[in-house]
């Protein structure tokens, strides 16, 4: 059990070090733009175009890759990573930054299925749906401890500086790794065909759209969380970090409502929480004439709007593993591809609605994709009850 908490540990570190990279520039979106002499707005199509290239670039190096042992796979894809990052940090121009970038976001989608595969093999039955949780959890660690402190190093001296401490952080993550993950862990392999008919499934293909829409509805508000809190809400460059750590806080609770969830009641009870995050999307244009009001909006929704998470992740295992063994490494990637081609919509469609409507109204866009995941969500779970009656019909004849 020690072995496996450690083992645990590492696969966490590894969420922490992707969720600094990939949130941090959220953070200091205003910073880059100033120091690489850009528009705010165009600074923001870098959380797009990193988000187009993780979801294009993950299914592709999955699958190509599945030959190929888990553990030395996981350790180059590693090293790819820091050398992009790396880099990152000594980048002067818009053009270099957004390469590097676009590197580290190559490999980054790769990894997290790779993260979940060494966390459904090592983790006892009973745990999977909470180290899952853990794992997510891990991107909000780094809401909570990363991108608060790299905005706040960002502020006093450069995010340069920034990208530099999430390198260290990288280094020490894979010599952790090094020493504490199994080299051998089962998995089948198949060829790109085989690995492509799991998509055919309209439980799996269902549940990619729920993500998509899911993440696209959080992005639309979230990718200009900082000119919400200070332009929007009125808040202080000081303030900032603080409210940021709080948000923090907040997605780490939620992870860990959706381990709970998952563990209990996988997604019979999603539609709730849809029905919750319109209404609070719905309201957040006159919620944002109040501080109090507004930052409480935000508190509920990063507590809520994330639920879905480790359900349909362990969803997808447990469909892969029932019926496509041979694409349980591309099961374990479909959450990382399909959010982050959501956090590309939403994010675009925040920089259109900025130039157009405004940034109070951001909410109403974000409903709108939360209105389209409720109905998938009904949808799925009338799937995955088809199938159970099916099952059932089959193994009494």
């Amino acid at each position: 059990m020690t072995k496996y908490r450690w083992q645990a540990s590492a696969l966490v570190l590894v969420a922490f070090m992707l969720g600094c990279n990939e949130f941090m520039v959220v953070g200091v979106l205003s910073d880059i733009a100033r120091s690489l002499r850009v528009t705010v707005a165009t600074a923001g199509y870098l959380v797009t175009i990193f988000a187009v290239v993780y979801a294009v670039s993950t299914p592709l190096i999955t699958i190509l890759t599945n030959r190929f042992g888990r553990y030395p796979l996981l350790m180059t894809l590693m090293v790819i990573f820091l050398i992009g990052n790396t880099w990152s940090g000594f980048t002067s121009s818009y053009g270099w930054f957004l390469l590097t970038r676009m590197i580290t976001a190559a490999v980054a989608g790769t990894i997290e299925s790779l993260i979940i595969v060494f966390a459904n093999d090592i983790a006892p039955r009973e745990k999977r749906a909470m180290l899952i949780s853990w794992l997510a959890a891990g991107f909000s660690i780094a809401s909570v401890v990363g991108v608060p402190v790299g905005t706040a190093i960002s502020t006093a001296y450069s995010w340069h500086v920034a990208f530099h401490l999430i390198s260290v952080v990288s280094l020490v993550t894979c010599l952790v790794m090094v020493g504490i993950l199994p080299r051998h862990i089962k998995h089948v392999s198949g060829t790109i065909k085989d690995q492509l008919v799991l998509l055919t499934d309209r439980r799996i293909y269902l549940g990619a759209a729920l993500i998509l829409f899911t993440a696209a509805a959080m992005y639309t508000y979230y990718t200009y969380i900082r000119p919400l809190l200070t332009t929007g809400l009125g808040f202080g460059t000081t303030a900032l970090n603080w409210l940021l750590f709080v948000l923090g806080i907040m997605s780490i609770l939620g992870n860990r409502l959706s381990g709970k969830i998952a563990e209990r009641h996988g997604l019979t009870t999603m539609p709730r929480f849809y029905v919750m995050d319109i209404g609070l999307l719905l309201c957040l244009p006159v919620a944002m004439q109040s501080q109090v009001a507004g930052f409480g909006v935000f508190l509920v929704l990063t507590l809520i709007i994330m639920a879905v998470n480790s359900p349909i992740q362990v969803h997808f295992l447990d469909v892969a593993e029932a019926s496509y063994p041979q694409s349980v490494a591309l099961a374990s990637s479909l959450n990382a591809i399909f959010f982050n081609i959501g956090i590309s919509v939403g994010s675009a469609t925040a920089s259109v609605m900025l130039t157009r409507v405004g940034l109070g109204y951001l909410g109403w866009g974000a409903a709108v994709f939360a209105v389209i995941s409720l109905v998938i969500v009904i949808g799925l779970n009338r799937a995955i009850a088809a199938k159970k009656a099916a099952v059932v019909v089959n193994e009494s004849k």
